[in-house]
């Protein structure tokens, strides 16, 4: 939900009128896509980053405001937290060094917002879970100041109607309760971004979902939270809970959570936004003036606001995505399942792992997808989050086998092969693919290596926590991939 809003209290009315919206929004959209009106595939690759501020001793820095002003370039934005920042870097080509180019482009602009930040006493930090993290730093006064996040706040505990309740049991156990939707901010990530024409989206977006699991395993970076050892991708569980607008009795209930995997593989892009409409209630009614299907009858294209908004408040951990650019409009698929760090090279590796498997899954004969049940898909994610690499998953023509071994012996050649179709300079993919394999071989991610950190440093928790964090910090720095740190 990226778009500002006002700040408004809402009647009857506007939820009745938000709803007609909606569903005059997803016609338009259905007969959108039976005209094929939309702009094809093309191979361009998009992210977001999510990043954490920090002052000089480790600790959650409250002042996005002042650092987003100190950087003053529109590519960054605010995030939920004051603790955070986002910035968002346009989609560039695939093809030829085109991978190397968007790292040093990523680089150079993380590297000027650090100087900026510096001289505001703050440091950037790209980490799944902000270590050092307490839970005095996620009350609700620690909402970023666009009204946009107190109405979602509102919103929320209006539909909970009671606090959250955030409960994960891990290597140890966290227990608590919040008053705001504040700790979702704790969770920071690399979204991915991939355009493809309506016709292959559900092929997309299948194999997305059955890629998830494997992707956090290999890439997993938030083994803590509020000074717990917890999983070592804790953020997929904090993340689901967080923004979780059930009670216990809607839960038992079956009711769908706001943040979920999904329940079966899909045949259509439509079928994703007519679930969104059927089984969510609105969290945000705000009307738009345009009239979506009187711009389609004139020629125009339409924004579908309402129906794009409402997209935006349901948290698929494959989210498709409609846009207009330039008149013309697209769909894309945003991975959302990667947390941010250790490295700039560590992220330009995960995403070329990411887009490498999507040149290809797509398009086997016989897909994954057909070989491999929905629930299995899920499992998979689980398992990840909760063991990292150490996680068996499953895998047809395989079984359930350690996630090192499904990456090395079937996903890293899979990978290869697509960015080879991508048309990616061969020393480009062998470096970055380079970066997995050498995680998968020596067992080490950034969660591995801060768990290692923690242990190895001793003494008070909260202590040890934060001299990781500023070792953590210096490395990222030098841009060497994490399976080389020592601890």
């Amino acid at each position: 939900m990226g778009r500002d809003v006002p700040v408004v209290v809402f009647s009857r009315e506007d939820r009745r009128k938000y709803r007609e919206k909606v569903r005059q929004c997803l016609d338009v959209f259905a007969q959108m896509l039976r005209e094929s009106r939309f702009e094809l595939e093309r191979p361009l690759a998009g992210l977001e980053i999510e990043l954490n501020l920090v002052d000089a001793r480790g600790e959650a820095a409250m002042c996005n405001a002042e650092v987003l002003a100190a950087i003053a370039r529109p590519d960054w934005a605010t995030e939920l937290g004051q603790f955070n920042i986002e910035i968002n870097v346009e989609p560039q080509e695939l093809g030829g060094d085109g991978p190397r180019r968007l790292e040093d482009d990523v680089r150079a602009r993380l590297n000027h917002a650090e100087e900026r930040a510096r001289s505001l006493g703050g440091h950037l930090m790209l980490v799944g879970i902000l270590p050092t993290l307490r839970e005095r730093d996620v009350e609700e006064g620690s909402l970023s100041a666009n009204p946009r996040y107190r109405l979602l706040n509102e919103q929320i505990f209006a539909a909970r109607g009671e606090d959250l309740h955030l409960c994960i049991e891990g290597t140890e156990r966290l227990d608590t309760r919040a008053d705001s939707i504040t700790p979702e901010a704790a969770c920071t990530s690399v979204q991915l971004h991939l355009q493809v024409s309506p016709e292959s989206f559900a092929a997309h977006w299948n194999a997305a979902q059955a890629i998830a699991g494997a992707q956090v395993a290999v890439a997993a970076n938030s083994p803590y939270l509020f000074g717990k050892e917890l999983h070592h991708e804790t953020r997929i569980a904090l993340f689901e809970q967080a923004t979780d607008t059930r009670p216990t009795e809607l839960k038992a209930q079956g009711v769908r959570p706001r943040v979920w995997f999904g329940e079966r593989w899909i045949t259509s892009v439509f079928d994703l936004f007519e679930e969104n409409v059927t089984y969510y209630p609105a969290l945000l009614p705000l009307c738009a003036d345009e009239d979506p299907r009187a711009e389609l009858e004139q020629g125009r294209i339409p924004q579908l606001h309402e129906l794009t908004l409402h997209n935006g408040t349901v948290y698929r951990w494959n989210r498709p995505v409609y846009a207009v650019v330039d008149g013309l409009p697209h769909l894309r698929v945003e991975n959302r399942v990667l947390p941010a760090g250790p490295t700039v090279a560590d992220v330009a590796a995960n995403a070329a792992f990411y887009y490498g498997l999507m040149r290809v899954l797509p398009y086997d004969e016989r897909p994954i997808w057909s070989r491999m049940s929905f629930r299995t898909a899920e499992d998979n994610l689980a398992a990840a989050a909760r063991h990292g690499l150490d996680a068996r998953l499953y895998w047809p023509g395989l079984g359930e086998v350690p996630a090192s071994e499904l990456i090395l012996r079937r996903l890293l050649p899979a990978a290869h092969e697509g960015l080879a179709l991508w048309g990616v300079d061969r020393p480009v993919a062998d470096r970055l693919l380079g970066i997995i394999e050498e995680r998968c071989l020596s067992g080490v991610t950034g969660a591995d290596w801060q768990v290692r950190r923690v242990r190895a440093e001793g003494g008070d928790r909260h202590e040890a926590l934060r001299a990781m964090t500023l070792d953590y910090i210096g490395r990222m720095h030098t841009n060497e991939p994490v399976h080389t740190w020592e601890v």
